[in-house]
């Protein structure tokens, strides 16, 4: 439940459309509700203003299944399922119908685009993918219209530069790149806007599988580049609608 949905039902209420009765059963389910070993949080939306979202690794086919029931029944708003299998995502999508879905995440109720931000995701290499997928994604959850400029890694700058009103232009960049990790501080140095990190796992050897990125991005030399987890385009979507409240 978010504040609109929780201030119609008090409306409701008062104008007799709604019976004190039902409005109890409804809030029964704050602050949380229990789905097998999981316990779902319906305050979400009314503490940080973004429903809860469910991440498939290391759950059950069933216990997906349960727990995105219970938000498309009981919550507001979108339900996104992150970092599922297509095991997960095919039984997922077979109890609770069609959902926008991308490698490895699914979106139901997707909203409309609200929110005036513009905000672009880039990425360094196509292998980069799937983080970009679940980053957008993420992004369309939370009422953005996020653009996408993918391939534009340094090892082929005139790539980027060839896109550079597009980056200049944006409210916020979402920037995902593996191997070591330089687009960040191309673009950082480019655009006056908030631009969040995303090292990947993508890489050679002497990547360590994103860590080399990550130590990268952390030592940027373009100023006040936030940095997020390896592979963690869920979060940095995360940070930019907290950012573009």
């Amino acid at each position: 439940m978010d504040e609109a949905a929780l201030r119609q039902l008090i409306d409701d209420v008062r104008s007799g459309t709604v019976e004190a009765d039902a409005a109890v059963e409804r809030l029964r389910r704050l602050p949380f509700a229990e789905v097998g070993d999981a316990l779902v949080d319906h305050h979400r939306a009314l503490r940080q203003g973004m429903p809860e979202a469910v991440y498939g690794r290391g759950k059950s086919v069933d216990q997906c299944v349960e727990i995105v029931g219970e938000l498309l029944t009981n919550g507001v708003g979108p339900v996104l399922l992150t970092r599922a299998d297509a095991a997960q995502l095919d039984a997922v999508g077979a109890a609770h119908g069609p959902a926008e879905r991308v490698t490895n995440a699914a979106l139901w109720r997707r909203p409309e685009a609200h929110r005036a931000a513009r905000v672009l995701v880039a990425s360094a290499g196509s292998s980069d993918a799937p983080v970009v997928d679940e980053c957008v994604l993420t992004l369309r959850a939370y009422g953005f219209d996020p653009d996408r400029l993918s391939d534009i890694g340094v090892s082929g700058l005139h790539r980027l530069l060839a896109h550079l009103d597009r980056v200049t232009s944006a409210d916020a960049v979402i920037v995902i790149a593996g191997m070591e990790g330089a687009l960040a501080s191309v673009i950082g140095g480019l655009t006056s806007a908030p631009v969040v990190a995303v090292p990947t796992s993508v890489g050679y050897g002497s990547s360590f599988d994103g860590i080399t990125a990550l130590l990268a991005m952390h030592a940027s030399c373009a100023s006040g580049v936030t940095v997020v987890g390896i592979d963690n385009g869920f979060g940095a979507a995360c940070a930019i609608a907290r950012m573009m409240q």
